[in-house]
């Protein structure tokens, strides 16, 4: 089995995306910009955006976005995705997509439930996403243990996980999450949205101990330091004490990265003697007119940042090949990345 250098898992989504009013978010009960998980009132979105005529049918699930941003970055071969897709044409949508980005595919099939799809409702510059995660939601650490799939653990040098992960299998988190603390490999976690540090608190304080980046945008940052009492939304505040979190590997400070649209991206590197080294990097600049679609801007500064690490970049550079990535992201349709592609250059 070939080796990747770096190694994404989460849950694949085919992203069902269209243009809705006030009147569609008020149907289903969203809100601009949410990110939930559909519980059955929620059923009826996915036949309803696609009846629309714009819809868009995208590859998504945000580690598969980073892991193919990542791969616009990095040599060829460089990025390996795990997850859990149904046995349907809307896997082989998500996998031709992954095949095109250069990124190598090991997901499990499973033989019950569909490939799992996020319902976006487009209303201006903002996006309302709906989850069905259905076999996104069947992925098992027995996959992952597997002998030609653990092989590819084993040679990997890096690990990202996306958040959305920690309602599916945190077992599958914390193998791999143990592998990187027992040889000192880099281990990335994103929180991915609010609703994770609000309802799945318990799983996600299993994970961090084992980050050495943890990811997260102001409005997860907020909701992280109100689900755990810190009583202060100040984004500086909270990426300090996120950084200052114990951790099971001492041998690398942990580096919390805070994203906050197009004001200065926060990072904060803990130090041996306690201390937090803070840094703001400014975000820069594009016309308004440029935006084309923000969803996924996060899944992209994410894929910049990860390509950073693994070419051993300075974090201040590792940051700016995240903001220039999502830049590009922003101005195309949905997590995708301009082709013939554009190359980074700080």
């Amino acid at each position: 089995m070939a080796s990747y250098p770096l190694l994404c898992l989460e849950n694949p989504l085919l992203d069902i995306q269209a243009v809705g009013d006030a009147a569609l978010l008020q149907k289903y009960g969203l809100k601009d910009n949410d990110a939930i998980l559909a519980e059955e009132k929620h059923m009826g979105i996915y036949d309803e955006l696609l009846s629309k005529p714009d819809v868009k049918l995208i590859a998504g699930g945000a580690a598969q976005n980073t892991a193919r941003g990542a791969q616009y970055m990095l040599p060829d071969n460089s990025v390996v995705y795990i997850g859990c897709v149904g046995k349907d044409k809307h896997a082989d949508t998500l996998k031709e997509a992954c095949v095109k980005a250069g990124v190598h595919t090991e997901y499990r099939v499973d033989d019950v439930q569909p490939t799992g799809k996020c319902g976006v409702i487009i209303t201006g510059h903002n996006r309302s996403m709906c989850t069905h995660l259905a076999a996104a939601n069947e992925y098992k650490v027995d996959h992952l243990k597997q002998p030609h799939i653990w092989s590819v653990v084993e040679k990997a040098e890096y690990f990202y996980v996306g958040g959305f992960h920690l309602t599916v299998s945190v077992p599958a988190i914390l193998a791999l999450a143990e592998e990187a603390a027992a040889k000192n490999k880099p281990f990335l976690l994103s929180i991915s949205a609010p609703f994770i540090a609000q309802f799945f608190k318990d799983q996600l304080d299993q994970v961090l101990p084992y980050t050495d980046y943890t990811f997260c945008n102001e409005t997860e940052a907020r909701a992280y330091s109100e689900s755990h009492g810190w009583n202060t939304d100040d984004v500086v505040e909270i990426a300090k004490k996120l950084a200052l979190l114990p951790k099971k590997n001492t041998n690398r400070p942990r580096i919390a990265v805070v994203t906050q649209g197009t004001l200065p991206t926060v990072t904060a590197s803990a130090k041996p003697n306690g201390e937090v080294e803070v840094k703001e990097v400014p975000v820069h600049e594009i016309a308004k007119e440029s935006i084309n679609d923000t969803n996924g801007a996060g899944d992209a500064f994410a894929g910049g940042f990860c390509a950073g690490v693994v070419q051993k970049k300075s974090l201040e550079e590792s940051v700016d090949m995240g903001q220039w990535l999502a830049r590009l992201s922003i101005q195309e349709l949905g997590a995708s990345y301009p082709f013939p592609k554009q190359t980074y250059s700080s």
